[in-house]
């Protein structure tokens, strides 16, 4: 009889082991299905700005460095990305020398990141005088 009562307790830990790995398996798919993301992308040619807009328009934010490309390409390439943004309605902002942050509408975009201690440059070239 009192080993009935112990495999009795520890059938009601399987059972509960059972329904947490359910509930494990749940949270796992949850965490594969989502769709909003935020990818990072560095550029090398401005043929590349095309699968920027693509993950835009798929709801998701994007965080594009301009370190491998020219100051000309990556003017050309935040012109196209500041035409996307506007038309599906979204958000950029600049995070830092050459960084910028795309988002499509719905998300926010929360707080500053200050330019202290960062050297200002005349020339028109360079990326920080965006």
């Amino acid at each position: 009889m009192a080993f009935e009562g112990i495999k009795k307790i520890f059938d009601q830990d399987n059972d509960d082991l059972d329904e947490y790995e359910k509930n494990d398996s749940i949270k796992s798919s949850k965490s594969e299905s989502y769709k909003n993301k935020t990818i990072l992308v560095e550029p090398r040619a401005f043929s590349e700005a095309q699968q920027i807009a693509d993950y835009l328009k798929a709801n998701n934010q994007v965080v594009v460095n301009f370190k491998r490309v020219t100051s000309d390409v990556s003017k050309r390439i935040l012109d196209f990305l500041n035409g996307i943004v506007y038309a599906i309605d979204g958000k950029i902002e600049k995070l830092g020398p050459g960084i910028v942050l795309c988002a499509p509408r719905g998300f926010e975009i929360e707080g500053n990141i200050s330019e202290e201690g960062t050297k200002k440059s005349t020339k028109k070239e360079d990326l920080g005088e965006w």
